[in-house]
């Protein structure tokens, strides 16, 4: 079987066919020499559905020619009587397409060769219940028949699949995001995989897989929302939130309700955690809510290294694989939801690795995460990468490791054996609720969502690891234990490269099933990612509102007007950031500011006051953001105007707070050679040689062998030797 390959799109549209009792006419023998082959090509052989889920659409492919009509019929081993549909046999349709996602930069998803040949059948919602309740623990065989009429008495191919019901549900909505695959251009050390006009088209949804369609919960933001995880018990969810100006910085923590509202109490900046052991700096990635919801594992940076020497990121200009990321650096710490406190762990902080993708055992008393020894991201000379899995990205393979949370304290870090030191990159691990197994992604190089990446088990205290059976031929991470162990959900790309998620039945032995694909979870030319369970009911959320995330939009407006050195509009701004966060230090540093500039001195001060009010470590230095802004725009407007004289004003003003300014020294040395020539020009002219020969002098200071300073030297020479 090659199932995965062998479909393409997010959602397919189908004409349900009717199904009666089986009898109606014979069935052909499966040994009968004269009929062609069908090759069912989804479900798998040996595929375990769900008790809940919404009827699959069944796909084959037929090697007659003559068919034009097909009967399906079901036969259980458990006595009961078998059931017989007709089906049309439709061909393989792409679902809904989202206009706002076509780009020139992506295609439409199509069909390949394979897909094109499918035939189609979905069982109506009778039918499928009726195969369902009859196959629960007893395998059903499924057998496909061509015929060339619709009289059916000519059987020219046939086919079949066994397939069967668990008796184990879901029992869980799942929780993911769902993306648009718009290539971006990479700014170094930038993590952008869209551009940002394009953010809001990022969406978050609810899939309850006993419902034809998923739930949008939160669209349109102007910020990136990612990485999320929840407690076990369904009540609080934990997600990384971008900040102003792409920071990475900042975590939500809230409670989760039908009606959820995040507003800036509910975010954690990881910057405002003072910690004299750790950069403040963290990259946003892979944060973990405790199974309790008391604690919060995080990753972060050394203090030895900056924060883009920290990870390797390059964006693609292939949508299929459009971004890969993946730290090089980075130790774990640990935040206290009680005290507010942040620490390192112990045994998982050592500068001399990478330590990352850190995740809890159920009952929280011992941590897994991935390491491998530290490294550059980008080292001299090595040119960037221009595709997924290229050799030319750095190499970096991940071995996992467990530690004791120890209240804390932590411990000694132990490799997991069946997944570390084999060669492999391991990473991603997840613990299964009862704590025996681990299930991670294994690799070439680096993780998560390589073409490459396949889905293993392993016992949790270490042992022989095992390919699962539920693996696509392309791309299978971002892997979620549903509450009660049964299931997994994961991604893949193998049926298009709009990413989609798949189900797969896990028993107590830790042996899954082939995958099952959770259909309409978005629209076609959309991918899906990050896909977890949640315990909550169906019904548990059914809105997320961010207005924490408007204020971050408007900071950034606000930053870009003062920038531009348009005062009024950005003093305007900045008090609409106010509206929504009193509390941000910066918003009132920066407005501080920006009335000191208008003359509005006592105004001006309030808010900066009240910025040190809130953050007893700023300092003027560091909190001068508008200012940094203000300089810097109108020292380059000057520049550009060839106005070296406002160059020096706003240049110097620079230079008193970043002294090293390589931008402001280069300036200033081109405005310093301009005006030299200038005047060893009009000196010569007025054949006043000493002077000439002076400003001659100090061009060649500032260009060695510069040849027309150096003739205008040879002409002074000459001049003053000359005879009176």
């Amino acid at each position: 079987m090659q199932h995965g390959s062998s479909m393409a799109g997010s959602a397919y549209a189908q004409r349900p066919a009717s199904a009666h009792a089986m009898g109606s006419s014979p069935s052909p023998s499966a040994d009968d020499p004269k009929l062609a082959a069908i090759t069912v090509d989804y479900p798998e052989e040996g595929s375990i559905f769900p008790p809940e889920i919404t009827p699959p659409t069944f796909l084959w492919r037929d090697a007659s020619d003559s068919a034009s009509v097909w009967t399906i019929d079901v036969a259980f081993t458990d006595g009961s009587a078998g059931i017989r549909a007709e089906s049309a046999g439709e061909r393989l349709r792409i679902g809904e397409i989202d206009p706002r996602c076509i780009s020139a930069s992506n295609e439409p998803p199509k069909l390949t060769p394979q897909q094109a040949a499918a035939r189609t059948w979905i069982p109506d919602a009778a039918t499928w219940e009726a195969m369902k309740r009859q196959s629960k623990e007893h395998p059903a065989t499924v057998t496909i028949t061509g015929f060339q009429d619709e009289h059916l008495d000519h059987p020219v191919s046939l086919g079949a699949v066994v397939i069967q019901t668990s008796m184990d549900p879901v029992g869980a909505p799942i929780f993911y995001r769902d993306v648009p695959l718009i290539p971006s251009e990479l700014e170094e050390g930038v993590i952008k995989p869209l551009a940002q006009g394009d953010l809001p088209l990022l969406s978050w949804r609810l899939r309850n897989i006993a419902e034809p369609r998923s739930r949008l919960l939160l669209t349109g933001l102007h910020t990136c929302a990612n990485c999320h995880s929840f407690s076990r018990d369904g009540k609080t969810l934990g997600m990384d939130l971008d900040g102003p100006a792409n920071d990475k910085g900042l975590y939500v923590l809230t409670s989760i309700k039908p009606e959820m509202v995040v507003r800036n109490q509910d975010v954690i900046s990881w910057s405002s955690l003072r910690d004299e052991t750790v950069s403040p700096s963290r990259i946003g990635f892979m944060s973990q809510v405790s199974p309790d919801g008391k604690y919060v594992l995080t990753m972060l940076r050394g203090l030895e290294k900056k924060l883009a020497d920290s990870y390797y990121v390059v964006n693609f200009k292939d949508y299929r694989f459009l971004q890969v990321f993946y730290p090089t650096r980075g130790i774990l710490a640990w935040y206290n939801r009680a005290t507010g406190r942040r620490q390192t762990l112990p045994g998982a902080d050592d500068p001399r690795y990478v330590q990352t993708n850190a995740v809890w055992s159920p009952d929280g008393k011992y941590v897994v995460f991935a390491r491998a020894e530290a490294r550059d991201p980008y080292p001299k000379g090595q040119k960037l990468a221009e595709r997924a899995n290229s050799p030319e990205e750095t190499q970096i393979q991940y071995d996992l490791y467990r530690i004791p949370f120890n209240d804390g304290k932590g411990g000694q870090p132990v490799p997991i054996a069946g997944a570390s030191h084999d060669g492999m990159s391991n990473s991603f691990p997840k613990v299964s609720p009862d704590g025996r197994w681990i299930i991670f992604v294994k690799c070439r190089n680096a993780q998560l969502m390589r073409p490459d990446s396949q889905l293993y088990i392993v016992p949790a205290e270490g042992g022989v690891a095992r390919r699962m059976r539920c693996n696509t031929p392309l791309m299978n991470s971002w892997h979620s234990f549903s509450p009660n162990g049964h299931w997994l959900v994961f991604s893949s790309k193998s049926r298009s490269p709009y990413t989609q998620m798949y189900l797969t039945h896990l028993n107590a032995e830790g042996n899954d099933s082939p995958a099952i694909l959770i259909d309409n979870s978005t629209a076609a030319n959309r991918a899906v990612n990050i896909p977890e369970f949640v315990n909550i009911p169906p019904d548990g959320m059914m809105k997320i509102d961010v207005p924490a995330a408007e204020s971050y939009r408007l900071f950034d407006v606000a930053s870009d007007l003062t920038a531009k050195g348009q005062l009024e509009a950005a003093i305007a701004a900045w008090k609409k950031v106010l509206e929504l966060d009193p509390r941000n230090a910066k918003a009132q540093n920066n407005l501080g500011n920006a009335l000191m500039w208008q003359g509005k001195l006592v105004e001006g001060t309030a808010h900066l006051q009240k910025a040190r009010e809130i953050d007893p470590g700023f300092s003027e230095a560091q909190s001068d953001f508008g200012i940094a802004f203000y300089n810097r725009e109108q020292f380059r407007a000057a520049m550009k105007m060839s106005d070296c004289d406002g160059a020096a004003i706003y240049g110097n003003k620079i230079l008193a707070v970043a002294p090293d300014d390589a931008e402001v020294k280069k300036a200033f040395a081109d405005c310093a050679l301009k005006q030299y020539r200038q005047q060893m020009r009009a000196a010569l002219e007025k054949s006043d040689w000493q002077t000439a020969l002076s400003f001659a002098n100090k061009v060649l200071a500032l260009v060695p062998g510069d040849d027309e300073a150096e003739k205008a030297v040879q002409q002074c020479n000459l001049a003053v030797s000359r005879p009176q």
